[in-house]
C-alpha cells in the first residue's frame, strides 16, 4: 500500500521522462492536472529512451532508430539544465519542450531547444549539451534510478511513489498509457485507480492495444 497523505503532508511523486515521447507527454498533463486535486509534490526526473534502447537498435523499425538518434540531445539538455540551474527548471522546460514537440509538431534540432529554453527563461547556451556527451554519466545515473525501479521491459514514463512495505521500497509503475488525457475529477479518479492497483504486492501488468495514434486534445 501507499503512505497515506495528509493535507499538510502531500504524496511525493517522481516522475521520469524522456522529451520525444508523445504518450510521456500525455501522462504529464494528465499527472498535473491530478496535482490539482490531490496533494502531490511532483519531481522530475529525466530518463532516455536512446539509451534504454541502446543495445537493441538492430531489432527496432528504421523510424524508431531514427528517432532514438534525435533523442540523445533533448536528455542531455535537460540534465544540463538540472545540473546548472537546479530541479526545479526540468518541468518548465519539459513543458516548452514537449509543446513545441507535441503540439506543433517542430522538429527535433537546435532550433528547437535554443525556443524551449527561451520559453523556460533558461540561457540558450544549453541547446550547446546536447552536441556533447559531457553530461551523459548524470544522465544514466538519473535513468539507471528509475529504470531500475521498474525493470528493462518498459519505457517511458515512469511513476514513484513511497510505498510501506518490510524494506521501504517504492511502489513504482510505467505509465499509465492515456489517450486522451483524461482532465478533472475523471483525471483523479484514474490516479486513485492507478494507486490502488500498483501498490498490490502481486501486480505486475494490465493493458489492452491502443486504436489510434496520440491525442492532445
Amino acid at each position: 500500500m501507499t503512505v497515506p497523505a495528509s493535507p499538510e503532508s502531500p504524496t511525493s511523486v517522481d516522475f521520469w521522462l524522456d522529451p520525444v515521447c508523445p504518450w510521456t507527454w500525455l501522462t504529464s498533463r494528465w499527472l498535473l492536472d491530478v496535482a490539482d486535486r490531490r496533494p502531490l509534490q511532483v519531481s522530475w526526473h529525466v530518463m532516455s529512451l536512446s539509451v534504454l534502447n541502446e543495445n537493441r537498435l538492430d531489432d527496432l523499425p528504421e523510424r524508431i532508430r531514427a528517432l532514438m538518434d534525435d533523442a540523445w540531445a533533448p536528455v542531455r539538455v535537460l540534465t544540463a539544465a538540472r545540473l546548472h540551474h537546479g530541479s526545479e527548471v526540468l518541468e518548465p522546460l519539459y513543458t516548452a519542450l514537449g509543446a513545441r514537440y507535441h503540439l506543433e509538431q517542430q522538429p527535433k534540432n537546435r532550433a528547437t531547444l535554443e525556443a524551449a529554453l527561451r520559453d523556460a527563461g533558461l540561457p540558450v547556451a544549453l541547446a550547446g549539451a546536447g552536441d556533447t556527451d559531457r553530461y551523459d554519466e548524470e544522465l544514466r545515473a538519473s535513468h539507471a534510478k528509475g529504470i531500475t525501479l521498474v525493470g528493462q521491459d518498459v519505457g517511458s514514463p515512469i511513476i514513484a511513489v513511497p510505498g510501506v512495505d518490510p524494506i521501504g521500497a517504492p511502489v513504482a509503475f510505467f505509465g499509465p498509457v492515456v489517450n486522451p488525457a483524461p482532465k478533472g475529477e475523471d483525471a483523479a479518479r484514474l490516479w486513485d485507480g492507478v494507486l490502488a492497483v500498483a501498490s498490490a504486492p502481486s501486480f505486475y501488468e494490465i493493458k489492452r492495444t491502443r486504436t489510434g495514434g496520440p491525442d492532445f486534445s
